[in-house]
């Protein structure tokens, strides 16, 4: 997959001891990690990352495990797909990076990976920054009639295997292109490296099945690790930064009024945009994330 789109930055694969990883590391100063969403790589971050180095700070943007060019390297283990699991991943990525303590920026899924990473390692996190997304067991308890039309995919993936990878490998490059359009409003956001390297990874089997598994562990796992930590007490212990799209910070409740059951530092902006807002919305990114992330310095 092509990184010409991360000029100046370095590619690593990286071994976890559950995963292979690849990944982009640039810039230098304070560490900056950026989890992407589905169904997306580590690409998503190209018009963020540069805004970032520039304004001093290294940033390492991988492929989830599944996701991209990262492998699990035992994708039938019971949990190999959490959110728990995958924050063990991005702990290891890291610590093999020589990062004992960073700031994190996760968007969609990424975002869900790095909220279960701040509240299991506690100590490796300084910062954290919400792009689109409240916790997973919040959003179950509010589904409608609405979520549940928009956000089809989190019922189709979530399936039992393998019916929605049958139906995928019919014709992965429509599906990908019908999501990823739909997920821009419609508007032709991205950069044609970008769309091209989503569509490779797509075209892998591998790949649609890890997002699958994804989405499983989102209906189990992950909703019960967040409803044990709700129900012990367990909070965000970093400050927070939420961005949202407008039509996502006109919900109610508010989700600023979520995160702050979660955390006792929140604070938030929100902006026109689609979903995707760090291909979609960079400037406005990278504006509120370096004075959040300088704070955390």
């Amino acid at each position: 997959m092509d990184d010409s789109l991360f000029e100046g930055f370095r590619t690593e694969r990286v071994r976890t001891s559950g995963a292979d990883l690849r990944c982009v590391v640039g810039g230098s100063g304070p560490p900056v990690l950026l989890l992407h969403g589905y169904p997306q790589s580590r690409h998503a971050w190209h018009r963020v990352a540069p805004g970032l180095v520039a304004k001093g700070f290294t940033v390492v943007a991988p492929d989830l495990r599944g996701y991209g060019e990262s492998i699990a390297l035992d994708p039938n283990e019971a949990e190999a797909y959490s959110k728990r699991t995958l924050a063990r991943d991005q702990v290891e990525l890291m610590q093999a990076l020589g990062f004992t303590r960073f700031a994190l920026v996760g968007h969609d899924r990424g975002a869900r990976v790095g909220y279960r990473l701040a509240l299991d390692h506690p100590e490796r996190v300084s910062a954290y920054a919400s792009l689109t997304v409240i916790p997973t067991v919040e959003i179950w308890e509010r589904v409608n009639r609405a979520f549940a039309f928009n956000a089809y995919h989190w019922f189709f993936l979530s399936q039992p295997f393998d019916l929605p990878e049958r139906l995928l490998a019919g014709d992965p490059d429509g599906f990908l292109a019908w999501t990823l359009r739909k997920m821009a409003d419609g508007r032709d956001i991205y950069d044609p490296r970008a769309l091209a390297a989503y569509h490779v990874a797509f075209r892998d089997p591998a790949v649609r099945h890890a997002m699958c598994e994804d989405y499983r562990s989102a209906m189990t796992f992950d909703a019960e690790a967040e409803s044990a930590d709700r129900d012990g007490g367990r909070r965000l212990a970093c400050p927070v930064l939420v961005l949202l799209p407008e039509t996502s910070s006109a919900a109610s409740p508010h989700p600023l009024d979520i995160w702050r059951s979660w955390a006792d530092d929140v604070r938030g902006a929100s902006v026109a945009s689609s979903h995707m807002m760090p291909e979609d919305v960079p400037d406005f990114v990278v504006g509120q994330l370096v004075p959040f992330l300088d704070g955390a310095r």
